[in-house]
């Protein structure tokens, strides 16, 4: 998504910016220091697996996520700020920080904070939520409105990779293709390694990666449930463990994985063959869409699972099931 305040009327711009902001980024006041005519804001936002991608560019600019705001219901995450030019100053939980060029600061959504940029924005922000970073709270508690100088050489190549992923991602010829969405998991490991390396926690990162899996295991089967290649090795892969570490840890909290997919995507198929958006698609289209490749094969396992074969269920649900005969539940 790009921004370009120049392409829209002076008295429009700061409620576009602040729409596209809220929908994309985070939900923030935002003020404009100087008057509607003058607001310039360039910038693209963009998603890198797990990271959100901000680039911005604009003039005076202060920025508050309020207690208010910081009480909706968006996913707990942090930002990472990464300053390209000029400076500016982040407040949270009794902290200040000044950023110059090449320094990173960390900012939680769950909690209020300002940022000051009285000489013009010029940042790469990212935003991860705290599932991904999977470190303790009181660790990040500690970390906010901390600099991260780029003096210290682990910040350096945090910020460098950092900056890295927001330059490639930006450029126009970069599409969904390309492969740069398995460069956004090694930023984290970076950051997630300089923050317990300020603290001097080192195992704090590990314990709470083993911690926090099985939540982040299933965000990513729920998030893929219609891949037909969704198999464990994949998911072990992804959230680099071994397959016999992913089975414990499900197991250890109920889960046998195969089961789980197969009966979250009967779920899936059951709502989406009566939905009015669906209608015109055809029974087979929807039982692939939802990782069942067999037509025949997702008809049986569908009756089976609900005692109802999908034409009937479907046919129940659109007016056609007065001449069928009663189904037991």
């Amino acid at each position: 998504m790009l921004i370009d305040s120049t392409s829209m009327a002076p008295g429009e711009r700061a409620e576009a910016i602040r729409q596209v902001i809220w929908s994309s980024v985070v939900r923030v006041e935002i003020t404009h220091q100087p008057e509607p005519r003058l607001i310039r804001t360039v910038g693209a936002i963009s998603r890198v697996g797990p990271l959100t991608v901000c680039s911005v560019r604009a003039n005076a600019t202060t920025v508050r996520r309020t207690p208010a705001l910081a009480r909706d219901d968006m996913e707990p995450s942090v930002f990472v700020g990464l300053q390209v030019t000029g400076s500016s100053m982040v407040v949270q939980d009794g902290r200040e920080a000044v950023l110059r060029p090449g320094d990173l600061v960390l900012y939680d959504t769950t909690r209020p904070y300002s940022l000051l940029n009285r000489d013009g924005i010029h940042q790469h922000y990212f935003r991860i939520p705290h599932t991904e970073l999977a470190l303790p709270t009181r660790l990040l508690e500690r970390s906010t409105a901390v600099l991260f100088s780029r003096r210290d050489p682990l910040a350096d190549l945090t910020a460098t990779c950092l900056r890295r992923i927001a330059r490639q991602q930006a450029r126009p010829t970069a599409s969904p293709g390309h492969g740069l969405d398995a460069a956004g998991r090694p930023g984290i490991e970076l950051l997630r390694a300089l923050i317990t390396a300020r603290v001097g926690d080192h195992r704090a990162a590990f314990q709470a990666s083993d911690e926090t899996l099985y939540l982040r295991v299933m965000d990513y089967v729920r998030a893929h449930l219609g891949d037909h290649d969704l198999t464990p090795a994949r998911v072990a892969a992804y959230h680099h463990v071994s397959l016999r570490q992913l089975y414990k840890v499900l197991s250890r909290n109920g889960v046998h994985l195969g089961d789980w997919v197969r009966s979250q995507r009967l779920e899936r198929c059951r709502a989406e063959l009566v939905a009015p958006w669906a209608g015109h698609r055809s029974i087979a289209a929807v039982g692939y869409r939802w990782g069942f490749p067999n037509a025949s094969h997702f008809s049986r396992a569908f009756k089976g699972a609900f005692g109802i074969t999908p034409s009937d269920w479907r046919a129940l649900h659109i007016g056609g099931g007065e001449n069928l005969r009663a189904v037991d539940p």
